[in-house]
């Protein structure tokens, strides 16, 4: 029985497209400076007017964005997107390394431009991210990348910072059945463990800083230390993933007897601690917002709380999903801080412009100003509703095809042929 057999066709997927862009009749959210009414125009791959009356140059794209709003494109503050793709498939898991002290081990090596959530996620609005290493008490040092381009280096949005596990005095889940006293053990042990390689990063400091100045023999190939040495003297940032409120409390005065500059991230029990967290003037990275809570005696709207409390203390507070799937829900953990006491106006601003400052970018990222770079998205609504559309995403002045993988699978099914047996 001879079968017919229909021609295979290839996807053209279209590129990124560069040029001169005239956004007009746009609600422009700058998040620093209001509301604008008017043009956006991107030359060079940056804003380079944005304004109620703005001259559009010959040759422009001009975009009509009658009833849109355009906004700064959304960070998060946490990720493993570009290290992971198959969770059940070790090969493609390049977030964990071995060992317990590998803070040379860099993120950025490891990012993969061609990841399938990478287009999934630009396409919900994100379009930066921090995509950082796990494991281990000193696990890497995260980047902080565009999702944009053909190469890590490209997509390289100018932050680095080693990652820090903090020991936890914690139990690791309802299965941890160990006693109370061994788990005090392991969290003073772990402490110990984390000063003794401090106080070695700052010996490799001193024996390096003699070298160069003439005074000593060099201090011999130590990648580790070399890379610890800059943050023992508060020349650079580290994050430090830190969760329930008793750890958090000694981070604090760990940090404050080191003299280091430190971001906390994770902090799921920061509210609980928001005073002293403000206090000492540390900057938080909290999140997944969507998630459950930390103890079984906690209201089950205390980690979608837990931001707007921190804020509301005085805490400088971003957002994060740490995900490596689901970054594309970004905007939707926004939306419940928003919704359980942040506000939209601060669940916004940590989303753009809070991360930015605390990774030091902020000025080239994190808000529409002009002389900016040009990673921004237009939508038909408020971004932190589902139901709204995102219309166009620019990264780095790139306009991006509105295109991935679940966008063709939901084409592809819409309407099947040749459908289903009659």
């Amino acid at each position: 029985m001879l079968m017919s057999i229909r021609p295979l066709h290839a996807q053209q997927i279209s590129k990124a497209k560069k040029g001169t862009f005239a956004l007009t009749n746009a609600n422009i959210e700058t998040v620093t400076n209001g509301t604008v009414q008017g043009t956006l125009l991107i030359q060079d791959g940056k804003i380079s007017a944005l304004a109620a009356n703005v001259e559009i140059p010959a040759g422009a794209e001009v975009i009509d964005c009658s009833g849109q709003r355009i906004y700064p494109g959304f960070i998060d503050g946490g990720t493993r997107l570009g290290l992971s793709e198959v969770g059940s498939l070790s090969l493609t898991q390049d977030f964990y390394e071995i060992g317990d002290i590998s803070p040379h081990m860099q993120a950025l090596t490891a990012v993969n431009p061609n990841a399938t959530a990478i287009p999934v996620t630009r396409v919900s609005g994100v379009t930066t991210v921090l995509s950082a290493p796990a494991g281990g008490l000193f696990a890497g040092t995260a980047a902080l990348i565009d999702l944009h381009g053909y190469t890590p280096a490209q997509m390289y949005a100018g932050f680095k910072a080693v990652v820090l596990n903090f020991p936890s005095s914690g139990r690791r889940g309802r299965w941890d059945n160990r006693s109370e006293e061994d788990i005090k053990k392991l969290s003073e042990n772990a402490l110990k463990k984390l000063n003794k390689v401090w106080e070695e990063a700052s010996a490799y400091h001193q024996i390096d800083a003699a070298y160069k100045a003439g005074k000593g023999e060099a201090p011999g190939y130590y990648p580790e230390m070399a890379a610890l040495a800059p943050i023992t003297q508060g020349n650079a940032k580290i994050l430090i993933e830190v969760h329930r409120a008793s750890d958090i409390e000694i981070a604090i005065k760990w940090v404050q007897e080191k003299e280091i500059d430190a971001v906390f991230t994770g902090v799921s029990e920061g509210w609980r601690v928001a005073d002293q967290l403000a206090a000492a003037h540390i900057p938080v990275i909290t999140g997944p917002v969507l998630s459950t809570p930390s103890r079984a005696s906690d209201r089950y709207d205390r980690p979608y709380r837990n931001a707007g409390l921190m804020q509301k203390a005085g805490v400088k507070v971003a957002l994060r999903t740490n995900e490596s799937d689901n970054v594309r829900n970004l905007p939707f953990h926004a939306g419940f801080a928003a919704a359980y006491g942040m506000g939209k106006e601060e669940a916004l601003r940590a989303v753009t412009i809070v991360p930015a400052e605390i990774f030091g970018v902020a000025d080239h990222l994190g808000s529409l100003e002009v002389g900016k770079q040009a990673n921004l998205i237009v939508t038909n609504g408020d971004p932190f509703e589902t139901a709204t559309d995102i219309i166009h995403v620019f990264i780095g002045g790139w306009q991006i095809p509105m295109d991935s993988r679940h966008i063709r699978l939901y084409h592809e099914f819409l309407k099947r042929e040749p459908g289903l047996r009659e």
